[in-house]
C-alpha cells in the first residue's frame, strides 16, 4: 500500500469529524420548566444568554422602584413577589418557582418595578440572563416569545386567584393552599419555614398563624418544629385547602403541559 495513502485516509477522517454536527445540549433535562420546553435550537440560542448564579435565603432580587435588570429562570426553590405597604409591612402576591420565571416586567424596558422579590427557599441552581438578552429574545417573536407571553398570562391569572383566595376564604384554608404550594416548589414534604415569615406571606398576625397552625398539627396534617415545616398528609391538607390550590398549579401547569407545578394532579 501507497504510504500517502494512509495520509490520505488520515485527511478524509478529520473532514469527516469536522462536519460532523456537535450535539445540541438537552432543553429536556433543564432544571427550569420554562426553559426545558423550548424546542431544542431555540433553547441553544437562548442558552447562550443564562448564566448561573448563587441566591441566598431572603435575598431580594428586585426591589420596589428599581428598573429590572435581570430576568432570574429558579431551577428549585421559590421566591415572594411582595407587595411593600407604606407602613413597611409586606404582603405576598405571587410565588415563583422552576415552573417561572422572575422579571418578565423587563420586556417593559425601564419602567421601575413595583413589588419585591425575596427568595423564600434555598434555590440551587438559579439561572438568570440580562433585561437586554430578554428583551432582544422576546423581539424575534419566536418560540421563547410565545412561552413567556403564555407564562405572563397565567401569572396574572395567578394573581387574581390569589386576591379572591385572600378575600373570602379562611386563613386555615389559605395556609393550607400557601403550604401546598411551597412544596411543589421545592420538591419535598420538608422545608425552613418560621411562623414570622408565614404571617408576612398570609398578612396576618404572628399569633394568628400560631394557632391556626397549631390545627393543623393537632389534626395530624403538618409537624412544625423549630423552623422546620413537614407535611405529613398531603391529600388531607389539600382537602382542608380551597380550590385555589388546584385551579392556581393548573394555570402554571398549562403553560409548559408538565405535572411538576403541582404534586397531586393526575
Amino acid at each position: 500500500m501507497d504510504p500517502s495513502d494512509d495520509g490520505e485516509e488520515v485527511t478524509l477522517a478529520k473532514r469527516r469529524i469536522a462536519l460532523r454536527p456537535h450535539p445540541q445540549p438537552h432543553s429536556s433535562s433543564h432544571p427550569n420548566l420554562l426553559l426545558a420546553a423550548l424546542p431544542p435550537e431555540d433553547f441553544a440560542r437562548v442558552q447562550r444568554s443564562v448564566g448561573t448564579i448563587d441566591v441566598k435565603l431572603k435575598q431580594l432580587l428586585h426591589k420596589p422602584g428599581e428598573v429590572v435588570d435581570y430576568v432570574y429562570f429558579p431551577g428549585n426553590g421559590f421566591c415572594s413577589v411582595l407587595t411593600a405597604l407604606a407602613d413597611g409591612r409586606m404582603v405576598e402576591v405571587a410565588t415563583v418557582g422552576r415552573e417561572g420565571a422572575i422579571g418578565v416586567s423587563a420586556i417593559l424596558g425601564n419602567t421601575p418595578n413595583p413589588s419585591v422579590t425575596m427568595v423564600q427557599a434555598a434555590i440551587d441552581p438559579c439561572f438568570r440572563m440580562t433585561a437586554d438578552a430578554y428583551r432582544v429574545e422576546m423581539s424575534r417573536h419566536g418560540a421563547f416569545y410565545d412561552l413567556l407571553t403564555r407564562y405572563s398570562q397565567a401569572m396574572v391569572g395567578f394573581i387574581m386567584q390569589s386576591t379572591a383566595c385572600n378575600a373570602v376564604h379562611h386563613l386555615e384554608q389559605r395556609l393550607a393552599r400557601w403550604l401546598l404550594l411551597a412544596r411543589d416548589r421545592v420538591g419535598s414534604d420538608e422545608f425552613p419555614m418560621t411562623q414570622e415569615f408565614l404571617a408576612m406571606m398570609l398578612g396576618a398576625s404572628r399569633p394568628t398563624v400560631t394557632v391556626v397552625a397549631g390545627t393543623l398539627q393537632k389534626a395530624g396534617l403538618i409537624k412544625y418544629h423549630r423552623g422546620l415545616m413537614t407535611i405529613v398528609d398531603g391529600d388531607a391538607l389539600e382537602e382542608a385547602s380551597c380550590e385555589c390550590y388546584r385551579t392556581a398549579s393548573d394555570l402554571l401547569r398549562a403553560v409548559t403541559g408538565d405535572g411538576a407545578s403541582s404534586r397531586g394532579s393526575g
